[in-house]
């Protein structure tokens, strides 16, 4: 009983998935009915909702008005079907609808050169009686479609200049009834399919800037009404297909810029209908075809930038219809045919610059007097300018810069007034600027730097009024600068810097006010900058450095609001440079070795794109701005050699991008601050000669970049902080006249490129480390002198074979001089003095003088005594001891034998005085002798008594003394 509900249930659900699915095929069907009953205004408006129409474009896309009547739109006769569509240019974005593909009556859809984004759908490929497809200048991206190869009536298609990707489809030549193929300026790869040669009525072809390669197809020649083929930009490779010359209808060539090599084929003379052939940057090479002159209708001509060679074949006589012809940046040699030109030439463009050419100045030029632009520049062209020059009175470029030309200007220059652009630079032209010049009214640039042009610059030159550019750079031009110059009112940049002008700088130059650039470097002139400079308010740029200015400068510089640019460095200006802060838009100011003084303007921190400041050698007074915190591009910062006072700005820290600290002969104090350590492009940093006191910052170790380190001269103290060695890429490392102790850091080795280093003057001890000849690129000095430094010198600095200073005097190294130090054989200046070495010299430096050993009392050899009258000397010395020795015994012997005889006398002498007390009062003392004599005893000698004087005879000591001692006896 309970089964027969679930059965009936199971039933029921049966039946209702059978209802669902009959009403889903039924809702497809009606969908699909309703759909191919659809009219195009319904289509076109579901493509409208995927639009975005900023413009109002589409505004009268509604069902309240005909479908044909709507923008854009071209209806059929039946005024119910649409046969083109037509939205160039209306502002719409968004993506191209797939319900494209409904439009089954369309012939145009043009939707060009607006925002389009997404890809091409593949349903455009529906259209079979499309015959124009336009969707070139959007945003679109992707491949393209291969089902765009099914519309076989398609004429046009033109959908480049988007973001297309990938290759061209292989379908692409199922459009036999194709035109124009434009898919140029997109970033297509791969290669040109080889059945390309089926679109036999094929007139354009244009893939340019795209990213295609490989060769030319030979297949191409099968287009053969194809009338234009640009494919410049791109990187094809190999030969220039031969088949190329059976394009008998083409017109335009353009292979420019891609890798192509190879010879030019002479099959191109074949294209009798070419007017534009254009070859330049490519890999061609030999010789240029002269059979390229039966190209009767080529009109221009470019094979610039490739490696041809040879001499110039192509002749205008033959080329009458050519207007242009490019071969710059070549290898060709000779010069121009005799018979190049005819006087019914055409020809109004000549390039020949960067070639091989040489000879005099071509003169079967003057026989095109159609041309306007002749560029020879960079050859080796010589001689002089001929005067006849004026026969080209067409010409409005002549640049014949970076030859050999000599001789003066030509004054008939003046006669081709339709000259615009002058260049000569680069020659050795010399003499004097023609006063005609003056006559040319359209003259807007004249470049004669590097020349040997002399004498003054005339005043006519300021008659050409339409001057934009003058750049006499690097002359010997005299005298004052034309008072007339503000007769100039479109000059943008005047260059005479490098001359030998003098005198000052003329007020009226202030009236040239579309002056951008203004050098005046390196010359004589003097004075005081004119206050009409107030009015070059375009003024970007102006370099006065190696002059003689003088005298402060006028507050009203302060309105120049353009300046980006100021090098007045090595004059004599004074005062403040308050003036020079006026812009904010100053990224390099140079006022180095001037009469500049006060404190340093903190206006100048409103330059926030400074990248380098020079203020050296002045007289500036003060501290260092705290608003330099603004200075975030600082790159390099001078303010050596002033009289600056106060501590480091810690606010420097914000100028991460600094390269270059230079603040030395200043009177700056304090701690050298922990945060340079954090400037991680520090390349220089120079604090000598200052009062800073304390450790050298161990941080200092992390500035990786720097290359100069000068900390000489200042109060500093405490080690060298051993990570110092961290700065691998240390050129220069100077420490001298400073109170550092303890030993150099062994870790120094690791600064391997170092070329100086300096550490006298200190209180270093220590040996000296044998890391010390692992730096190999130490060149300049290695100067350890005058400190504390004790043990042997090591061996190991013989390695540095590119040493040219040493000096280790006045410490207390001992030892030998090592052998090894001899083979520096680049040293010129040694000192070794004042220590206690000894032993030999090595041989290697007896050019020396005696002042590099002078105190080391143990060392011989040349300069110094040889070690041989040495070693002799040592044993006179030995000698000497010996008799000194002698001596010493001799004198003690004499001593002895003194102190014995003084002894004995003195018992004699107490004898003596014994007997004296024992006689009688008054008169001689006297004894009876034996022989009855009488012995005077005051005396030494015997003295008879005067009745016995002839009896008298002679005792010695010893009797007198034997007699003593028998009377003592008795």
């Amino acid at each position: 009983m309970k089964l027969i509900p679930v059965r009936h249930s199971a039933m029921g659900s049966i039946w209702m998935c059978h209802f669902f699915l009959l009403l889903s095929i039924l809702n497809t069907s009606f969908i699909s009915i309703m759909a191919n009953n659809a009219t195009d205004s319904y289509w076109l408006l579901r493509i409208k909702s995927e639009l975005v129409d900023p413009l109002g474009a589409l505004g009268n896309w509604s069902p309240s008005t005909h479908v044909c009547n709507w923008n854009g739109i071209t209806c059929a006769a039946d005024q119910e079907h649409i046969i083109g569509l037509n939205l160039s240019s209306s502002g719409i974005s968004g993506s191209i609808s797939v319900e494209f593909g409904h439009l089954a009556s369309i012939q145009t859809l043009d939707l060009s050169s607006n925002s389009l984004s997404g890809s091409i759908p593949s349903e455009l490929g529906e259209l079979q009686n499309l015959r124009i497809l336009q969707l070139y200048s959007n945003d679109i991206s992707g491949n393209i479609p291969a089902e765009i190869g099914n519309m076989r009536k398609l004429q046009i298609l033109r959908i480049g200049d988007n973001m297309l990707t990938g290759e061209i489809p292989p379908s692409i030549a199922n459009m036999s009834e194709l035109t124009v193929l434009a898919i140029g300026y997109c970033h297509l790869n791969g290669s040109i399919p080889v059945g390309i040669g089926k679109l036999k009525h094929l007139i354009s072809l244009d893939l340019q800037m795209n990213s295609l390669g490989g060769p030319i197809p030979e297949e191409i020649q099968g287009c053969e009404e194809l009338q234009n083929f640009a494919a410049s930009n791109n990187m094809f490779e190999g030969d220039i297909p031969f088949s190329m010359g059976s394009l008998k209808s083409l017109k335009i060539l353009n292979l420019a810029n891609n890798s192509l090599s190879g010879s030019i084929p002479p099959a191109l003379s074949h294209l009798s209908n070419l007017t534009y052939l254009n070859l330049l940057g490519n890999k061609l090479h030999g010789e240029i075809p002269s059979v390229l002159n039966s190209l009767i209708q080529l009109q221009k001509l470019d094979l610039s930038k490739n490696n041809l060679s040879g001499s110039i074949p192509l002749l205008n006589v033959k080329l009458q219809s050519l207007e242009a012809l490019v071969l710059s940046d070549n290898a060709l040699t000779g010069s121009i045919p005799n018979n190049f030109c005819l006087r019914g030439s055409k020809l109004q463009q000549l390039f020949l610059a960067r070639n091989m050419l040489s000879g005099k100045f071509p003169l079967e030029l003057l026989n095109c007097p159609s041309i306007q632009q002749l560029d020879l520049s960079d050859n080796s062209f010589e001689g002089e300018l001929p005067a006849s020059l004026d026969k080209l009175n067409s010409l409005t470029y002549l640049v014949l810069n970076n030859n050999s030309f000599v001789g003066s200007l030509p004054p008939e220059i003046g006669n081709i007034s339709s000259l615009e652009g002058l260049f000569l630079f680069g020659n050795f032209l010399t003499g004097k600027i023609p006063m005609e010049i003056g006559r040319l009214q359209r003259l807007s640039t004249i470049y004669l730097y590097d020349n040997q042009m002399s004498g003054l610059i005339p005043r006519e030159i300021t008659n050409c009024t339409s001057l934009e550019e003058i750049d006499f750079f690097g002359n010997h031009f005299t005298g004052p600068i034309p008072e007339t110059i503000g007769k100039l009112k479109d000059l943008v940049v005047l260059h005479l810097r490098q001359n030998d002008l003098s005198g000052p700088i003329p007020p009226s130059m202030g009236y040239c006010k579309s002056l951008q650039i203004l050098a005046l470097a390196d010359n004589m002139l003097s004075g005081s900058i004119p206050p009409t400079f107030s009015y070059l308010s375009e003024l970007t740029k102006i370099t006065l450095y190696n002059n003689s200015f003088e005298g402060p400068l006028p507050h009203s510089l302060s309105s120049l609001k353009s300046l980006k640019i100021i090098n007045f460095s090595n004059n004599k200006f004074s005062g403040s440079f308050f003036p020079l802060t006026g812009s904010n838009s100053l990224t390099i100011l140079d006022l180095t070795n001037n009469s500049f003084s006060g404190p340093i303007p903190s206006t100048l921190a409103n330059s926030r794109n400074l990248s380098r400041l020079r203020l050296g050698k002045n007289y500036l007074t003060g501290s260092i701005p705290s608003e330099f915190h603004q200075l975030t591009e600082l790159n390099f910062l001078d303010l050596s050699f002033n009289n600056l006072t106060g501590e480091m700005p810690p606010q420097l820290l914000n100028s991460k991008k600094i390269e270059h600290i230079l603040m030395s002969n200043n009177r700056l104090s304090g701690k050298l601050p922990v945060w340079l350590g954090s400037l991680q492009e520090l390349g220089e940093l120079d604090l000598s000669y200052n009062s800073f006191s304390g450790r050298v910052p161990s941080e200092l170790g992390n500035c990786s970049k720097l290359l100069k380190l000068s900390l000489h001269h200042n109060n500093l103290s405490g080690e060298i902080p051993q990570e110092l060695g961290n700065l691998t890429a240390l050129n220069v490392f100077n420490l001298q006249r400073n109170g550092f102790s303890g030993p150099i850091p062994p870790t120094i080795q690791q600064c391997t490129k170092l070329y100086e280093l300096r550490l006298s003057e200190n209180f270093l001890t220590g040996t000296i480390p044998v890391e010390l000849g692992g730096l190999a690129e130490l060149q300049v000095i290695l100067d350890l002198s005058k400190n504390l430094f004790t043990g042997e010198i090591p061996p190991s600095l013989g390695n540095l074979m590119k040493l040219e200073r040493l000096n280790l005097s006045f410490n207390q190294l001992k030892g030998n001089v090592p052998p090894s130090l001899g083979k520096l054989t680049s040293l010129h200046v040694l000192n070794l003095s004042n220590n206690h070495l000894e032993g030999q010299i090595p041989p290697t430096f007896s050019g020396f003088p005696l002042s590099s050993f002078l105190n080391n009392h143990g060392l011989c050899g040349p300069p110094l005594r040889s070690c041989s009258e040495s070693t002799a000397l040592g044993e006179m010395q030995l000698s000497n001891k010996q008799v000194a020795a002698i001596i010493v015994a001799i004198v003690f012997t004499s001593t002895v034998i003194c102190l014995v005889m003084l002894y004995i006398m003195l018992r004699i002498w107490c004898n003596w005085r014994k007997v004296a007390i024992s006689s009688a009062e008054g008169g001689t003392v006297a004894h009876k002798a034996r022989n009855g004599e009488y012995w005077n005893m005051n005396s030494f000698g015997l003295i008879p008594s005067p009745d016995k004087q002839n009896s008298a005879t002679t005792t010695s000591f010893y009797n007198l003394k034997m007699e003593t001692m028998e009377n003592t006896h008795m």
